[in-house]
């Protein structure tokens, strides 16, 4: 059968306009991965919806068919949870990128899941206030794709991820029912809906529109930057400005590799001769701000910090943090590849993780430039390899097996907010042990019946998980 004569193809030009319908592999290769793009299938069709309506006739159709159905906004994921399956559709909705409203007085907006995450702050500006979480992809990640993933950012240790910053969802099920979660009340009964959402990575239903909270413009922000001549000691210093009774805005750290990256691409001032650096938001009213800067000030000196400075400017400050937020790019100028994970540790246990690493790089002869949620202990380790070499995949994947599975035995978990996706599928079987991952699958069940939304992702199969832990056993 020619792949143009697919009659799931033709079904699907009869839902939306044969121009939004793509098949074919030139025309899908765009859409074969997301930001890790390690891991590529080419789908079976793309569908560029603009409307819940065309989202409701696409997954009444792949229900009836049993074609398996996977979900993408902007595709700026790290963990191949968009990446498309080859029998499958794939559902790209970030057409579908209205601003339908923002209430002032509620201090909420609702969007369509499309909408960029920083367009929300640009169009919530004029009323004084913003929308919090802002990962660094935020200049073209999208608000569904934030809600599939759990989405952080460098200002969510004072401010919360996606899940404490969203107030309602509409949601399509895998059998074309639509969904209402949340409400305008801060509680209402019943299990969370809403909260379970958060995370799914599509696998429970697709997101068509999203309510936001809003967070009013702080009177007054200053960053300090401080350098260390130890990564120990800047992770220290870390647990030693919270234990303070300090929660800034933010508090993020990158080692020399990620300095030396940065400074090249983007020339924010950095020491070069740091093993550390620490940036620091804090923001209040200016008596709060103040006194949250002498007191961090003091905590960063007495850390053993070689040097502190504050934000001559806004333009400093700004400068700094596109620095921050252009580490994982800046990466690409010292090696032709790199492999992106996220873990999350107890703060107290971030100096022997970052020390574990270090170990592991060198085990597989491999680099590892470190920048991440210091406050949050969400780490981002940065693989560097060069996919030439025969084996350079092989070691990436093993070596970031060894760090999520060390970040477990400190008692941290394999993700912040990258999600799991295909990426951190084996480690699933390592967090959880057999019961709990049925319960998982439970869930999905109820929701997903036959199993046909971004399906082999997120919940490990049981037999999956046994596979995997007798390899483990196996490699010692």
């Amino acid at each position: 059968m020619r792949f143009d004569r697919d009659p799931i193809i033709e079904a699907l030009r009869k839902i939306v306009p044969a121009d939004r319908v793509l098949s074919g592999r030139e025309r899908v290769a765009p859409f074969e991965c997301d930001a890790l793009p390690v891991y590529r299938a080419s789908p079976r069709a793309v569908v560029l919806v603009r409307s819940e309506a065309e989202v409701v006739a696409v997954a009444k159709l792949c229900r009836r068919q049993r074609v398996p159905l996977v979900t993408r906004g902007a595709g700026t994921g790290l963990s191949a949870g968009a990446r498309p399956l080859e029998r499958g559709v794939l559902l790209v909705t970030s057409g579908m990128d209205r601003i339908l409203s923002v209430n002032p007085d509620s201090m909420t907006a609702r969007l369509e899941p499309g909408v960029v995450n920083l367009q929300i702050s640009r169009a919530a500006a004029a009323h004084g206030l913003y929308y919090a979480p802002d990962p660094s992809s935020q200049i073209a990640c999208s608000i569904g794709g934030n809600v599939a993933e759990n989405a952080g950012g460098v200002h969510c240790l004072k401010y919360g991820v996606t899940v404490q910053n969203v107030t309602g969802l509409r949601l399509v099920t895998a059998d074309g029912e639509i969904l209402t979660l949340g409400s305008d009340c801060l509680a209402q009964p019943g299990y969370d809906l809403l909260a379970l959402v958060h995370g799914s990575e599509g696998g429970l239903g697709i997101v068509t529109e999203v309510t936001v909270g809003l967070t009013q413009k702080p009177a007054q922000t200053r960053t300090l930057m401080a350098d260390f001549s130890t990564v120990r000691a800047a992770a220290d210093a870390v647990s030693t400005i919270v234990r303070a009774g300090v929660v800034p805005a933010a508090l993020e750290m990158m080692d020399a590799l990620a300095i030396e990256a940065t400074e090249q691409f983007c020339h924010a001032g950095y020491a070069l001769d740091a093993a550390a650096i620490l940036l620091i938001d804090l923001d209040g009213q200016p008596e709060e701000v103040a006194a949250e800067l002498a007191l961090v000030e003091s905590v960063l000196a007495n850390s053993g910090a070689s040097r502190v400075q504050c934000a001559a400017s806004d333009a400093q400050r700004e400068l700094w943090w596109k620095g921050r937020k252009s580490a994982f790019p800046a990466v690409g100028r010292l090696s032709p590849d790199y492999y992106c994970i996220d873990g999350t540790v107890p703060r107290r246990r971030i100096g022997d993780v970052l020390e574990a690493i270090d170990r592991f790089a060198r085990h597989y002869r491999l680099r590892v430039a470190n920048v991440f949620h210091a406050g949050d202990g969400n780490l981002h380790p940065i693989i560097m390899f060069d996919g030439r070499e025969r084996d350079a995949l092989d070691r990436v994947e093993h070596l970031a097996a060894d760090i999520l599975e060390y970040c477990i035995e400190v008692g941290g978990t394999i993700t912040g907010e990258h999600g799991v996706g295909l990426e951190k599928i084996d480690q699933m079987a390592v967090q959880f042990g057999d019961a709990e991952i049925a319960q998982f699958l439970a869930v999905k069940d109820a929701l997903d019946p036959d199993r046909l939304l971004n399906p082999d992702k997120l919940i490990p199969t049981l037999a999956h998980c046994q596979e995997y832990r007798m390899l483990r056993k196996s490699d010692g």
